[in-house]
């Protein structure tokens, strides 16, 4: 007999039709307190400069932190596979 702990359960996700779809965003607006992060998913249109927030999620430090790399590895992965994405000099990120 094995004392090794059970594997955990595999997730199963639902998701309804609507949320499905999904929304486009080209803007990420991001602000944080001590114990949480907001993440304000917005659509810009370039004509005429105003953005309208599409989604917002709101986070726990840690659960960020997990999701920040996982999108690095994403990332990687992609670039290994499709090629560098490159950023032009006004697409860097604006840190205040």
């Amino acid at each position: 007999m094995s004392d090794d702990p059970p594997p955990p359960p595999k997730l199963q996700v639902q998701i309804d039709d609507d949320t499905a779809l999904g929304v486009y965003a080209n803007l990420v607006l991001l602000n944080h307190t001590e114990n949480e992060f907001v993440l304000d998913f917005a659509f810009i249109q370039p004509s005429n400069g105003r953005a309208k927030v599409r989604s917002r999620i709101i986070s726990s430090p840690r659960h960020t932190k997990r999701l920040l790399l996982a999108l690095q590895k994403n990332l990687e992965r992609f670039e290994e596979r499709y090629g560098r994405i490159e950023l032009g000099p006004d697409e860097e990120p604006m840190l205040h």
